[in-house]
């Protein structure tokens, strides 16, 4: 049985209110299409990309919370727990069955004020931040990174012909993956079955994935280089001829470390001082992330798709607290459904902890 993530448990949470319930339904067909492809190489990528994709060329549209995976039975028991080093935000929420997601108006959103030349004193604080931040204890031999978040989002879906815009309702997601990469577990409602899904395995061509920038694992990080020139210059490199050119990708790949894997505190500063490297970063006044916690916002323009990328940071403390994109510019999706201050997708970090196995929480 897995772990109720509305359960007490033994890290302490700040509450911030109740979350609206999710309504369950079954996997429409053509869902598991989805399920065919390689998680570990896509699983940062298609965060935002596709959802950036999919405004510039409404005929490949696609739900961004499709994550592209292989689906396998579950077959890992649950274990105790010992929480080794613990990041907690806010209370998780209700992880549910698999089901299509998308029935609700679509997310909305004021667009913020822009400070085109805010970014490099506003990144230099959150660095600052970052580096005095507690370093966690390492994890110890056979201990799992578990990251838990809340996501929302909305697309152009189409039935019959008729294409209409709808949200992915705000749901749990929960990834444990090993320091070295090679083994990992995921439940996320509308992605995968009730049990989860194996994140272990061989890619399609049957070779072991090897772990880099767009899909590290947590030892992968500790051998990044924490000066800022040096990592963007390989942050650059390394994403040659990907996304929608290259300092928009550096900025995406940046994003997708800090959402979805547990840098250092020297990493993380390191991070921070190469985005504020890139061309055409800028702050934004006022952002509020998945589960309603306001901050300001680092941010850069995508101007293929007119979709800004926004880092939510809490405005006193400069902690990361998620991000979100929000179309700012011209109407994208098919048919141009998807409308300035339209939330195209949406993710609140919660719970970063080592915990001793997979589909155990802290």
């Amino acid at each position: 049985m897995n772990p109720d993530p509305n359960e007490a448990r033994t890290a302490p949470r700040h509450e911030a209110g109740d979350l609206p319930a999710i309504e369950e339904r079954e996997l429409p067909p053509g869902r598991h299409q989805f399920h065919k492809e390689r998680l570990m190489s896509q699983i940062h990528d298609d965060r935002r990309t596709l959802a950036e994709e999919r405004a510039a060329h409404p005929a490949r549209a696609r739900n961004p919370f499709l994550r592209k995976a292989i689906l396998l039975p579950a077959v890992t028991a649950l274990a105790g727990a010992l929480v080794v080093g613990a990041l907690v935000l806010t209370p998780g929420g209700t992880a549910g069955s698999g089901d299509d997601r998308a029935t609700g108006p679509a997310l909305t959103t004021r667009i913020g004020a822009v400070d085109a030349k805010g970014a490099p004193r506003l990144l230099d604080r959150i660095s600052l931040a970052a580096a005095e931040a507690d370093t966690p204890k390492p994890a110890a031999a056979g201990q799992y990174v578990y990251i838990e978040s809340r996501s929302a989002g909305t697309h152009v879906r189409t039935d019959s012909g008729v294409s209409r815009l709808v949200s992915v309702p705000l749901h749990t997601r929960q990834i444990w993956r090993s320091s070295d990469g090679s083994d990992g577990w995921l439940i996320e409602p509308g992605t995968t079955e009730p049990e989860g899904i194996t994140l272990a395995g061989p890619d399609e061509q049957g070779n072991d994935p090897k772990p880099h920038l767009g899909a590290p694992s947590h030892d992968y990080l500790a051998t990044l280089p924490t000066d800022p020139d040096a990592l963007l210059r390989k942050i650059y490199k390394e994403t040659e001829g990907q996304g929608n050119g290259p300092d928009q990708q550096a900025f995406t790949t940046i994003g997708d470390l800090l959402v979805e894997s547990w840098p250092s505190p020297r990493l993380t500063a390191a991070l921070y001082r190469a985005a504020a490297k890139i061309p055409g970063v800028v702050t934004v006044d006022s952002a509020t992330d998945a589960v309603g916690r306001q901050g300001v916002a680092v941010a850069r323009l995508d101007e293929t798709s007119g979709a800004r990328t926004e880092w939510i940071f809490d405005r006193k403390t400069l902690t990361f607290l998620g991000e979100r994109s929000v179309q700012v510019e011209g109407d994208s999706g098919e048919g141009g459904l998807i409308k300035p201050g339209t939330v195209v997708s949406t993710h609140a970090i919660l719970v970063r902890a080592f915990v001793d196995d997979m589909k155990v929480t802290p």
